[in-house]
């Protein structure tokens, strides 16, 4: 229940207010004076202040600044005479949520209390997801909150002081390097080098010279002896990412540096010591990869001594929201500015699938901010890569819109009604079977149901 105190130093009044805010629902608090409303918004939980602002000892103006003080974000409506309506505009500057001007009706009252709590339960709830999505409520600079993550972050606080190898794996996006780094920062090795390669971005040739280095007149391009990886990650951390696209040939080199902790250069023949931790990621399931021929065997449990398996975006919905708003604040401060994301918007992203994961949200938290009007990310900016439309070149080429679309409507309201059109006739034409309707629109069924909530399309009782 939302509590709303009251205040104004005619007790008749104050009893009319509180009566009909009470009808409505809501815990009503009074006072008959700011010194003592004051106390009130100090030791008790309230949603809204509703003051007079002609009061004696404190007026409306003073009560609100005590109130800021104590609560910057706390809504207050000040109730003001007609004569003092300069005075309103004043508090309206000190952070006063809105005035009503005597005489005004119940509806307006009403209405100014609905909106004044629909905005401090949004600020609330930013507020919360905020510190969701601060570095003290992940792990090692990760973020989430799941039941899977969790556990992820044991995983990584018990092996991450051992020297034991470590396989993560997970689909594209879900933040393996995140985790590789972790377990780095945590590790006895944190000093020393981490050093990152991804094995599926270099061709067979040229992944052996990246990873064991080369002597001069090695190959026709060497002229001169370089450091691969191992030597330059000595002591440290070595990451491999997409190892399931590591060729055979280089899988067994690898297998004798993690044997023998030895290797030799490409064209070289010394025997070189190697002190690294390797830790290794892939997207693919190494299992039917050894049993296709393409993964040794003996690597995989070499590797995967320790497993760390990260869930997809789709299947932890409850990071999402924490995610977002990190990744809003991110994209506000590299384009200099201070960007909100509404609830809506929220809401919307959990609903949708992530094919791409954490990479996607990430992206498409950055192309709204750039996109948005104002400040704040809105559901209409939200334009998911998972879920892009395809061109309508083909079919609007030639199409006489007057024909069919009256002139005088707005491009929202004309878009609207044609969305909400061809959603009622997917949905008649599958028999309210929501995943048909969704395949016939060519969107998903998560995205469907945001847009039925969106134009009150319940689902209809059989």
């Amino acid at each position: 229940m939302q509590s709303i105190l009251v205040v104004d130093d005619e007790p008749n009044y104050q009893i009319v207010l509180s009566e009909l805010l009470k009808e409505e629902g809501y815990e009503i608090f009074t006072a008959d004076s700011g010194e003592s409303g004051l106390a009130i918004v100090r030791n008790t939980d309230l949603d809204l202040v509703l003051t007079d602002m002609k009061m004696p000892a404190m007026d409306g103006i003073e009560f609100l600044k005590k109130i800021k003080e104590h609560n910057q974000d706390l809504p207050v409506i000040l109730i003001t005479a007609y004569a003092e309506v300069e005075k309103a505009v004043e508090a309206m500057h000190l952070g006063a949520f809105t005035f009503l001007a005597k005489p005004f009706s119940n509806q307006q009252l009403l209405a100014s209390v609905k909106k004044a709590l629909e905005h401090y339960a949004l600020v609330r709830e930013i507020k919360r997801l905020r510190d969701e999505a601060s570095p003290r409520s992940g792990f090692a600079g990760m973020i989430g909150k799941s039941a899977s993550m969790q556990m992820v972050y044991q995983l990584i606080g018990k092996v991450a002081p051992t020297a034991s190898s470590v396989l993560i794996t997970g689909e594209s996006g879900t933040g393996k390097e995140l985790v590789a780094r972790a377990i780095h920062a945590l590790s006895l090795r944190k000093d020393a080098p981490f050093i990152s390669v991804n094995c599926a971005a270099l061709s067979e040739n040229l992944l052996e010279s990246e990873l064991f280095g080369h002597e001069k007149g090695a190959f026709t391009d060497a002229i001169s002896m370089r450091k691969g990886r191992f030597e330059l990650a000595d002591s440290g951390t070595l990451f491999l990412d997409e190892i399931g696209e590591m060729a055979p040939r280089l899988q067994a080199k690898l297998l004798r540096v993690l044997q023998e902790k030895t290797f030799e250069r490409v064209g070289g023949t010394q025997s070189l010591k190697s002190d690294i931790r390797i830790l290794a990621a892939t997207n693919k399931d190494l299992k039917d990869e050894i049993e296709q021929g393409n993964f040794r065997e003996d690597l995989y449990y070499r590797l995967n001594v320790i497993h760390i398996h990260l869930a997809p975006l789709r299947e932890r919905t409850d990071d999402i929201p924490p995610l977002a708003i990190h990744f809003t604040e991110k994209s506000g401060a590299m384009l200099g500015k201070q960007i909100d994301i509404s609830l809506d918007a929220l809401r919307l992203l959990v609903s949708l699938p992530w094919e791409g994961n954490v990479r996607e949200l990430e992206n498409t938290i950055e192309r709204a901010a750039i996109l948005c009007e104002g400040n704040t990310i809105t559901a209409e900016d939200v334009q998911p890569e998972s879920s892009s439309l395809q061109s309508s070149h083909q079919w609007s080429e030639g199409f006489e819109l007057n024909q069919f679309i009256p002139t005088n409507l707005t491009l929202p309201e004309v878009l609207n009604g044609i969305e909400e059109r061809l959603v009622k006739e997917a949905l008649e034409e599958a028999d309210e079977v929501q995943a048909r309707a969704a395949e016939k629109l060519g969107i998903t069924k998560s995205l469907l149901q945001y847009k039925m909530k969106k134009y009150n399309l319940q689902r209809k009782k059989h």
